[in-house]
């Protein structure tokens, strides 16, 4: 049984940043593994230890730089790594169409029986690459997934998934499908310096366009970034600044003009 783990790297952001131009400037950016990721990519590796899984492959769209965030899933149980990028993707927004027409070329080539991903990402959060995979693949899915069981030997997935309103769903999906992971389902694990340097001796399969049997026309997306800019704010907080009792006066006065006198 093959697990293919969708591996996202975003970009955290702080405090303070500069834009340039529709983009955050790189400088201001720390780049990692994507949280939700995170529990997928540790399902996946639990399964491996647990002989359901052969082999463990993760699939990330990103620039040379994501070979960092790639290590990192090889060295928390990943066997190999396939990284797909093109020139063509440098400047590219790519929204969800765009990701699945690249996930899919992959998922065509490693035939995958069982497809885990992330609920969403921390820097886009549209919540809806794995979800469309699915659809795009033919795969069976189950979203928003908080626990989960492989019987490999049945072809299914016994999975336990988060609904509205604090109920929960328990459901049996036939393999091959794609699973939505949820943070909580487990507890990811650390590289261990074993596993980081084993990571340094895996693959990492580089793939472009063309390898893909894609075109730049193929992942033109349909959404365009046009601008960037930090919102304004229009809170009226007031910062009382003073020693303890030049602040309580402070204070004092402002309930009582708000109409909150004792």
């Amino acid at each position: 049984m093959k697990v293919l783990v969708t591996v996202k790297e975003v970009g955290e952001v702080g405090d303070d940043f500069a834009i340039e131009g529709t983009r955050i400037a790189e400088g201001d950016l720390e780049y990692g593994i994507n949280e939700w990721d995170e529990y997928a990519l540790e399902a996946g590796a639990r399964l491996a230890e647990e002989d359901v899984a052969e082999e463990v492959v993760t699939a990330t769209i990103g620039p040379e730089r994501a070979e960092e965030t790639i290590r990192t899933a090889l060295a928390k149980g990943a066997d190999r790594a396939v990284r797909v990028f093109d020139d063509a993707l440098r400047d590219a927004f790519l929204d969800v169409e765009t990701r699945v027409d690249l996930l899919e070329a992959v998922v065509e080539s490693e035939e995958p029986d069982l497809i885990l991903s992330g609920v969403q990402a921390s820097d886009t959060a549209f919540g809806a690459t794995g979800v469309a995979l699915a659809e795009r693949i033919g795969y069976r899915h189950a979203a928003v997934v908080n626990d989960l069981e492989v019987d490999a030997d049945a072809g299914t997935a016994n999975v336990r998934r988060e609904l509205e309103g604090g109920i929960e769903e328990v459901a049996t999906v036939d393999l091959p499908a794609v699973l939505t992971v949820q943070t909580g389902l487990n507890e990811p694990r650390y590289a261990s310096l074993r596993g980081i340097r084993q990571a340094q001796r895996k693959e990492i399969d580089v793939r472009t366009l063309d390898d893909l049997g894609l075109s730049e026309a193929d992942v033109e997306g349909a959404l365009t970034l046009s601008s960037m800019y930090e919102p304004e704010s229009d809170s009226e907080a007031e910062l009382i600044e003073g020693d303890s009792g030049e602040a309580a006066t402070r204070l004092a006065e402002v309930l009582r003009d708000r109409g909150v006198d004792a």
